[in-house]
């Protein structure tokens, strides 16, 4: 049985990458080698990193913008590699607040309090 192939993208960009390290750490001892061929792969803070062609998943391990605001997923799209979490609208939208309480709201569910 050929191992699945996948990659755990952590670091990045963000306020946030020691913690991201941290959590993709986790995941990776997390993933059973006996089913996963896991690897890690460290995206630097100036954010410059392009993925392997040869996943079968990218695992989205990071934090903050960059990795919770649809731009990584919006990049795995555009060269075909399927990865974990939301996708690129949903997570732009959980990104912006703002946004995310409007459109709650247009659809007639409530939020607590008020946006400002």
């Amino acid at each position: 049985m050929r191992r699945i192939r996948v990659g755990v993208l952590m670091g990045g960009p963000s306020p946030e990458h020691e913690v991201s390290l941290a959590s993709g750490g986790r995941v990776l001892d997390a993933l059973d080698p006996v089913r996963y061929e896991a690897r890690a792969l460290v995206i630097p803070r100036q954010g410059t990193w392009l993925p392997p062609q040869d996943l079968d998943v990218a695992f989205v391990a990071l934090h903050g913008p960059y990795g919770e605001d649809g731009s990584i997923q919006g990049m795995l799209e555009c060269v075909g590699i399927p990865y974990t979490g939301s996708g690129v609208l949903a997570s732009a939208l959980a990104m912006d607040k703002r946004r995310s309480r409007q459109l709650l709201g247009f659809n007639g569910i409530p939020t607590p309090g008020t946006w400002p």
